[in-house]
């Protein structure tokens, strides 16, 4: 059996748009030969959609996108690999599956890591779905924002309830046509496992405000990390696996009223 040495973890994301009456179309299409073909390539690890929730962060952040595909990579060569995947996406382009309202983006990421998560996490079940945030940071405080990502916010994060893993990656100087720009070469993933996505939102504003039913606060958020960033926050729609319910948290819910 070959072995490959020195593996590359990517991460690529397909923001895009459906025209209107396609979208089973669309899905018909992911879930069936897009996912046959996919198997193909060298170094594919797993491919998955989500749509966009009505739940956000950031209220008054645009969200241009209802849909988004999430496909993870473990390549031996990326410059030789990755660009396998631009034609296998095209399909559905050519199509006619994908919008032509001058939405769509293509965006590769080379991974520091793979998921890490908290004690919330039941590894055994499938996320629920996923937030995105395409960030920056402030310049000349590089080592200063990965630091407090990887020591303090990742783990703040994680332990919110229905929160529950985090990965993240940096721009890839390889990109998949058609290349267009990308608002931040920091890319942030986290998972969730809730059925009650408003309350797990509710509860990260609340610790980053000092105002959470549990009494746990978040520090102050680093000035090393630019606020030039977008957050979109997306449902699991792919796959026979679904999040069977409830909030996935390793504390004690007993706390937040109604949520024992």
């Amino acid at each position: 059996m070959l072995e490959f040495k020195n593996m590359s973890l990517v991460t690529t994301i397909h923001l895009h748009n459906v025209p209107e009456g396609k979208s089973q179309d669309y899905a018909g299409w992911f879930d069936g030969d897009h996912a046959s073909q996919l198997t193909a390539l060298r170094g594919f690890r797993s491919a998955q959609r989500f749509e966009v929730t009505e739940e956000q962060v950031m209220a008054g952040n645009p969200q241009p996108w209802r849909f988004m595909s999430l496909y993870d990579f473990d390549l031996p060569d990326p410059a030789i690999d990755l660009p396998a995947l631009g034609p296998l996406i095209a399909v559905a382009r050519d199509a006619g599956l994908i919008a032509d309202d001058g939405t769509e983006r293509i965006y590769s990421f080379d991974m520091f890591a793979d998921w890490e998560g908290s004690a919330n996490w039941r590894k055994d079940q499938p996320f629920s779905g996923v937030s995105i945030i395409l960030g920056n940071y402030t310049p000349g405080r590089y080592d200063e924002y990965h630091h407090w990502y990887d020591k303090i916010h990742s783990i703040e994060v994680t332990n919110v309830p229905g929160h529950v893993a985090m990965k993240r990656g940096e721009l890839s100087a390889l990109q998949i046509e058609p290349r267009r720009y990308c608002p931040g070469d920091q890319l942030v993933l986290a998972a969730q496992q809730t059925d009650d996505l408003a309350f797990t939102i509710k509860d990260f504003i609340d610790r980053a405000l000092g105002a959470s039913p549990s009494g746990v606060a978040m520090e102050p958020r680093s000035s090393a990390a630019s606020t030039a960033r977008t957050v979109h926050y997306f449902r699991k729609i792919s796959g026979k696996d679904a999040w069977p319910g409830g909030i996935a948290y390793a504390g004690d819910m007993s706390v937040y009223p109604g949520k024992a």
